[in-house]
């Protein structure tokens, strides 16, 4: 029995007078196309028939134009900006974005979405990678992988230099004059976390200060906010590194509500420059360009496609930390 051959991107690509990639660009939707080329694409892939598919759309390199994102937390802004980023790098280079929502940082959650990886994905960024049990994560050994993460691990990854912006704050602090600075941490549980929680009892102890037990919140506001009643009413502290910028809000709530300025009677510090110019007073805070994180996942991952599909070693990106001095931070009063 004759079957009818199926009509590929490469015979659009023919009749139009340009590139498979183009073709891919028109089908994605992607902005970087002419007006008059995406007409004759889309005039082209009318008169063939075409009707692309994930499956189907392929690059000149074989490799399929779908990539996967697992992630755990999307809630929290930093993994959404850097998803955004994911997805903007991705689009701008012909690629499509799929996403795996695991539903704890937990390997065995994470390695359940990754089940539902399909046939039509290029190459997988990991988001998000809090567990210690990175290495147990079961992902397809032909399949290209990049993961957001700052330690050495067998895949290629692209991190933020956790450590080195924390201590960036704390010698901030430090060289204000503040006798010690006390610690809003983040959850035990998050990686991130631990290694700013580290650095600021290194820079502490390099410094000869005093290392007060850090207080513990989750990230959000609230916690911030309820932790903050209790830094608000030592007498003591004159001054906070903040784990992260939503906590430090809260907590500039509760120092405001219980009369401490800032940064009159408390300096204060956030980490990740997400929202620490809109508050009051404006966050003095380590910046994370999450654009950066984004771009450079996609590019480690490209990189790979185009060498037929594997690193050839793993490769560490990092991504420097930089302190955005605000009106959040002063001199201790005087005692």
């Amino acid at each position: 029995m004759r079957t009818t051959r199926r009509v590929r991107a490469q015979d659009v690509a023919t009749l139009a007078g340009v590139s498979p990639q183009t073709v891919s660009r028109v089908v994605n939707g992607a902005t970087n196309v002419r007006p008059e080329t995406r007409d004759r694409v889309t005039e082209a892939m009318a008169k063939l028939g075409y009707a692309p598919s994930q499956a189907a759309r392929a690059l000149r390199s074989g490799a399929l134009e779908t990539l996967g994102v697992a992630v755990h937390h999307l809630a929290r802004t930093g993994e959404a900006r850097i998803m955004e980023a994911v997805a903007r790098t991705a689009h701008r280079h012909g690629y499509a974005v799929t996403l795996l929502d695991a539903t704890s940082e937990d390997v065995g959650d994470m390695n359940r979405a990754l089940q539902h990886l399909g046939h039509d994905i290029a190459g997988l960024v990991l988001l998000s990678l809090e567990t210690a049990d990175v290495e147990r994560m079961r992902v397809p050994g032909h399949l290209p992988v990049v993961a957001a993460d700052s330690r050495d691990l067998l895949h290629p990854s692209v991190g933020f230099d956790q450590r080195g912006g924390a201590h960036l704050a704390v010698a901030h602090l430090l060289g204000l004059g503040h006798r010690t600075v006390r610690l809003l941490a983040g959850p035990q549980s998050s990686l991130q976390a631990r290694e700013r929680e580290e650095e600021w009892r290194k820079t502490l102890q390099a410094a000869g200060r005093e290392v007060i037990e850090p207080f513990h919140g989750d990230w959000t506001h609230a916690s911030g906010y309820e932790v903050g009643r209790r830094i608000a009413a030592d007498p003591e502290v004159t001054a906070v590194f903040v784990a992260n910028d939503e906590m430090a809000a809260g907590l500039l709530r509760a120092l405001h509500e219980a009369g401490r300025r800032v940064p009159a009677d408390v300096s204060v510090v956030g980490f990740d420059d997400i929202l620490g110019g809109y508050l009051w007073p404006p966050l003095t805070t380590v910046h994370q360009d999450f654009e950066a994180m984004g771009e450079n996942l996609v590019r480690v991952l490209l990189q790979q496609l185009r060498s037929g599909g594997s690193a050839s070693e793993p490769v560490t990106a990092m991504i420097p930390a930089r302190l955005v001095v605000r009106a959040s931070t002063t001199a201790p009063p005087l005692r």
